[in-house]
C-alpha cells in the first residue's frame, strides 16, 4: 500500500547522482579521468541531453574533481572573462541553452582567445545560433557528451542494494519500461515507492511525494506544452497534426511544444511518456480536462476506423460518472467489438484472456453513456459465452432473437447454437439452425443445421436441407461451412478418404477466419474426430495443430482443440504425455462445459485404465455418471463413451452405461450403421466383454467388425484384430498371425491396444517358447522396447535405480509379474504355470518386499515401471 505523505530514502548516496554515477558513458567517465589526471590542462567541452539525464550530476562531479585539488571552480554566469582567459579558473555552465545570446557570444570570444578551461551543460532543444556555434568549436578538440538513458543492468545494480527489491533483469526491465531509463525518473521511482512497486515495475497510482516533483515540473509547461503532454498521456498519436486538432492549435506550435516535451526528458525515443510520467499527468489533470481531450481523440479515431480500446480501458470503473455522450457511447461500443476480436485473434496471453470481460465491460458501458441496450445484446451474449457463462449468454442471445426488430439476429443465432452444443443440447441447436436458414440468414446456417441433425441421426432431414441449401456468396466461412456439411454426409454415407479430404478442406478455409468462426463447432475438431475414427492420427495432430495455431473458433474452442489433440497419446498408449497435456489444461481453464467435460473424463479414465490405477478409475468413474447424464450421445461424443465402456468394465461396474450404449446403437442404426463411426465403438464393446469375460457377446462386436473392414484401414486393422482376439480367448494362439494383428493395430494408431493383443496371447500360450517373443513385442508396441537389451547396453526406460530393482527378482517372479501385469488372477496365473494360487499369492507377497511396496497399487505402479 502507498503511504502518500512518506518518502524512502533511496539507495547508498539517496540521490539520482549515484544513478549516473553506476552508468557513466564513455565520453563522460573518459572527460573525468582527464580532469582528475591533469586539471590544469585547457579543456573545453560540452555536455547534452535531455532534462533528468544527469548533466547537473555530471557538472558536479566535474566542479567537485577541480576544488579537490584546489582549482577555483565558477559557474555562474556572471563570471570574469579575465579569470577565466588567464587560467586562474574553470568556468562550467549549466542549462546552456538558456544563456543570453551575449553571454554565449562572451564564452566564444574566450575559446578563441586562447587555451581555457570551458564545460557547458545543455539540453538538446533550444539550441540558439549562438549555442549551436559554440558547440561546433567546442566538438573540433572532442564529441559532444551526449548523455544516455540507464540501462538494465545499471537499473539492475541499484536494484540489488534495496532491502526487498530483487536485482534481476526481469524486475530491472519492468522498472526501465516503467521510467523510459530516464536517470531522474528511476532515481524519483526508488525514493518514491515500496520495493514490492520497484519489483513490480511500478505503482498504479503514484505516492503524493512523487506527484509533488512531477506537480512542481508540469506547472512550469506553458498551456500548449502542457496540453501535449496531457494528450498523448491520454493516448493520443505524437502526430504534430492530429495534436493540432485535439489542441486546437497551429501545426508550428504543436511541433515546438513537442520539442519542449523531448528536451525536457518528458518523452520517449516514440515520442510517448513513459508510464510513470503518463500516470502522473492524468492524476494531476482536472478530470474535466481530461474527458475533452478524449471525446476528440476518440472522434477522429472513430472517423478513421482506428482502435479506441487502448483509450478507454483507463476508463472502466467510472461509468457511472461519464455523461450521456452520443461519441463516448460510440466509442464504447467500438472498443467492445474491438475487445471481441483481440480475444478471438491474439491466441492465449493473459491480457487477450481479459478481453471477453473487456468487451462485457464495453458493451455495458455504451448503454450506460446513451447507446439502446438491444444494440449491443447480441455481441454481448457472445462475449458472455466466451467467459464461460453459457446461462446468461443463452439468455441474452434469446432476447435478441425473440425480438423481430433486432438488428443481429444473426449474431444471436449463431450464438445460441454454439452455447447449446457446448452445453450438451445439439440437437436444439440443429433445430435453431434449420429455422434460421429459413428466417434469419447468415453464411453456414443450413450447414450448421446439417451437422447436427447428422449428429442426432436426423439424416434425412439433413440431406432434404443439404439438397435446398441456398447458394451462398464464396466466402471463406460459406466455403469452410458447405464443406463441413458435405464432409460429415460423407463420413457416414461414403468413403472415409472423401470424407477426410472435404474436411480437412473445410478447415483449410476456415484458418483465415480464426476466432471470427462462431459456430456449433469447428471444421478442424470434427475432421480430427472423423481422422481417429478411421485411423488417420497423423491427419487429425496436422488439423489440430493447424486450428490452434489459428486459433479457430476462439477461446470457446480451445479446451475442445485441446482435448481432442489430448486423444492422441492416450490411444497410443502413451499415458505419461496423455496425463501431463490433460493436467495442464485442467489447471489452465474453469469450469468445462458440459460437451468437454464428457471428453477429459474419458480421458482421464482411459489413463487410468492403461495405467491399472483402480482408485483413479474409479474416481473418474464418479465424474463420468455426471458427464454422461449432462450430454445426451451424440456422434461426436462415440469416442469418449466408448472409452467409457472399457473403463466401467474393468470395475464391473458397466450396468448404468447400459442405456448410453444402446442409445449410441439406436443413433448409429438411424444413421445405416456407418462403419467409420461404428467400428471404434464395436472394438471398444468388445474389449469391454472380454474384461468381464462375456466371450459369447465379444465374438457378436467381432462379427459386426468384420462387416465393416472393407471400409477404412482403421476398420480393417479391427476386423482382423477381433477375429485373432477371439482365437486367443480361446487358448488357439498363433504367434505370427498375432503379432501381425498387433502391428497393424499399432500402424493405425492403436498402439496400447496391438500390445494389449500381444500381451495377452503371451498369458494364454501354451509355447513357453513363444511367450517371451510375444512379451517383447508388447513392450516394443508400447514403447518400452527390449528389456534385456536395456538392461544389459544401460541405456532406454527407466535404467538405472528401475533396472537395479529388477535383476532383484527371480526368473520364475518376474514370470508371475508379467501375467499379474497382463490382468490375469493368482488363479489363471497358477494354472498358466502350472502352480497353486497359493504359490502365486507367496510370489507376489515376496515381490512385496523386494520392491518395498506396502500395497498392491504401489507394487502394480513399481512392476509396470520395472517390466513394461
Amino acid at each position: 500500500m502507498n503511504h502518500p505523505s512518506a518518502t524512502r530514502p533511496a539507495p547508498d548516496a539517496g540521490s539520482a547522482a549515484r544513478l549516473w554515477e553506476v552508468a557513466q558513458h564513455r565520453e563522460a567517465t573518459r572527460l573525468r579521468k582527464e580532469i582528475a589526471a591533469n586539471p590544469n590542462k585547457p579543456l573545453t567541452a560540452v555536455v547534452r541531453g535531455p532534462g533528468g539525464y544527469g548533466k547537473t550530476s555530471l557538472l558536479n562531479l566535474l566542479a567537485r574533481t577541480y576544488r579537490e585539488v584546489g582549482a577555483t571552480v565558477r559557474e555562474s554566469a556572471d563570471f570574469d572573462p579575465a579569470e577565466i582567459r588567464s587560467g586562474a579558473a574553470a568556468l562550467l555552465l549549466d542549462d546552456a541553452h538558456l544563456l543570453h545570446p551575449a553571454t554565449l557570444r562572451e564564452v566564444e570570444a574566450l575559446a578563441v582567445a586562447g587555451p581555457v578551461r570551458v564545460i557547458l551543460a545543455c539540453r538538446p532543444w533550444p539550441f540558439p545560433e549562438e549555442l549551436a556555434r559554440l558547440c561546433a568549436r567546442f566538438a573540433t578538440g572532442r564529441p559532444v557528451v551526449d548523455l544516455p538513458e540507464l540501462g538494465v543492468t545499471e537499473i539492475a545494480e541499484v536494484l540489488r542494494t534495496v532491502p526487498g527489491a530483487p536485482g534481476d533483469a526481469e524486475a530491472a526491465q519492468r522498472l526501465r519500461m516503467f521510467t523510459g531509463g530516464v536517470p531522474a525518473l528511476v532515481g524519483r521511482a526508488f525514493e518514491t515507492l515500496e520495493p514490492r512497486e520497484l519489483a513490480a515495475g511500478g505503482a498504479e497510482r503514484l505516492p503524493r511525494s512523487a506527484l509533488d516533483r512531477f506537480d512542481h515540473e508540469l506547472s512550469a509547461l506553458d498551456r500548449t506544452v502542457r496540453g501535449c503532454l496531457t494528450a498523448l498521456a491520454v493516448g493520443a498519436e505524437p502526430h504534430p497534426a492530429l495534436l493540432a486538432t485535439v489542441l486546437d492549435e497551429e501545426s508550428p506550435e504543436i511541433a515546438t511544444a513537442v520539442a519542449a516535451l523531448r528536451s525536457a526528458g518528458l518523452l520517449d525515443d516514440t515520442d510517448t511518456p513513459p508510464p510513470m510520467v503518463a500516470r502522473a499527468v492524468l492524476e494531476l489533470t482536472d478530470w474535466q480536462e481530461r474527458l475533452a481531450v478524449l471525446r476528440v481523440l476518440l472522434r477522429v479515431r472513430l472517423d478513421r476506423g482506428g482502435p479506441v480500446l487502448p483509450l478507454l480501458r483507463p476508463l472502466l470503473g467510472t461509468e457511472s460518472v461519464l455523461p450521456c455522450d452520443e461519441t463516448l457511447a460510440a466509442a464504447f461500443d467500438t472498443a467492445g467489438g474491438q475487445a471481441l476480436s483481440q480475444s478471438s485473434e491474439m491466441g492465449q496471453s493473459s491480457e487477450v484472456g481479459e478481453s471477453p470481460e473487456v468487451a462485457v465491460r464495453m458493451f455495458d458501458a455504451a448503454v450506460t453513456t446513451g447507446l439502446p441496450a438491444s444494440s449491443v445484446t447480441a455481441r454481448k451474449a457472445w462475449a458472455v459465452a466466451l467467459t464461460g457463462r453459457f446461462d446468461e449468454a443463452l439468455r441474452l442471445a434469446d432476447r435478441v432473437i425473440a425480438d423481430e426488430t433486432a438488428s443481429e439476429r444473426a449474431t444471436a443465432i449463431q450464438v445460441a447454437a454454439a452455447v447449446l452444443t457446448h452445453r450438451g443440447l445439439p440437437e436444439r441447436a440443429a433445430e435453431l439452425c434449420r429455422w434460421s436458414a429459413r428466417h434469419v440468414r447468415w453464411p453456414g446456417d443450413s450447414s450448421c443445421a446439417v451437422l447436427g441433425l447428422i449428429c442426432t441421426g436426423r439424416l434425412g432431414e439433413a440431406v432434404e436441407l443439404l439438397r435446398t441449401e441456398a447458394e451462398e456468396a464464396p466466402t471463406s466461412v460459406s466455403g469452410a461451412s458447405t464443406q463441413l456439411a458435405s464432409g460429415l454426409h460423407e463420413s457416414v454415407g461414403g468413403t472415409a478418404s472423401e470424407a477426410l479430404n472435404a474436411l480437412v478442406r473445410a478447415a483449410s478455409l476456415a484458418e483465415p477466419v480464426g476466432g471470427g468462426l462462431l459456430t456449433p463447432d469447428t471444421p478442424a475438431a470434427v475432421a480430427a474426430t472423423v481422422a481417429l475414427h478411421c485411423g488417420e492420427h497423423d491427419v487429425a495432430d496436422s488439423v489440430l495443430r493447424r486450428a490452434v495455431t489459428a486459433d479457430s473458433g476462439g477461446p470457446l474452442f480451445r479446451t475442445r482443440h485441446r482435448l481432442l489433440a489430448t486423444w492422441l497419446p492416450l490411444l497410443r498408449g502413451d499415458t505419461t504425455v496423455a496425463k501431463r497435456e490433460l493436467g495442464a489444461l485442467l489447471s489452465s481453464t474453469g469450469e468445462l462445459a458440459p460437451r468437454d467435460r464428457l471428453h477429459a473424463v474419458a480421458i482421464e479414465a482411459g489413463i487410468a485404465s492403461r495405467d491399472n490405477d483402480m482408485a483413479a478409475l474409479g474416481q473418474a468413474r464418479t465424474r463420468a455418471r455426471r458427464a454422461m447424464a449432462e450430454h445426451p450421445v451424440d456422434l461426436f461424443a462415440l469416442l469418449p463413451l466408448g472409452e467409457l465402456a472399457v473403463a466401467t468394465a474393468r470395475l464391473r461396474d458397466g450396468e448404468w452405461l447400459l442405456p448410453q450404449l444402446r442409445q449410441a446403437h439406436e443413433l448409429l442404426a438411424a444413421l445405416g450403421d456407418p462403419p467409420l463411426w461404428a467400428a471404434p465403438l464395436r472394438w471398444r464393446e468388445m474389449q469391454a466383454a472380454i474384461v468381464v469375460e462375456e466371450y459369447d457377446r465379444a465374438a457378436e462386436h467381432a462379427a459386426v467388425l468384420e462387416r465393416t473392414a472393407r471400409h477404412n484401414q482403421l476398420a480393417a486393422a479391427l476386423a482382423a484384430a477381433g477375429e485373432v482376439w477371439l482365437r486367443v480367448l480361446e487358448n488357439e494362439v498363433d504367434p505370427a498371425e498375432v503379432e501381425s494383428a498387433a502391428r497393424t493395430l499399432h500402424a493405425v494408431g492403436l498402439a496400447w491396444d496391438g500390445a494389449g493383443l500381444a500381451g495377452q496371447a503371451a498369458i494364454r500360450t501354451t509355447d513357453r517358447n513363444a511367450m517371451p517373443a510375444l512379451l517383447e513385442c508388447a513392450r516394443g508396441l508400447s514403447g518400452k522396447g527390449n528389456r534385456s537389451q536395456r538392461q544389459s547396453s544401460g541405456t532406454g526406460g527407466d535404467i538405472g535405480a528401475a533396472g537395479g530393482e529388477a535383476q532383484l527378482l527371480s526368473d520364475r517372479e518376474r514370470e508371475v509379474a508379467e501375467l499379474v501385469l497382463g490382468g490375469m488372477t493368482y488363479k489363471q496365473v497358477g494354472q498358466r504355470l502350472f502352480i497353486s494360487a497359493k504359490t502365486v499369492e507367496h510370489h507376489i507377497g515376496r515381490i512385496k518386499q523386494r520392491l518395498d511396496c506396502a500395497d498392491r497399487q504401489q507394487l502394480l505402479e513399481k512392476l509396470r515401471s520395472l517390466l513394461r
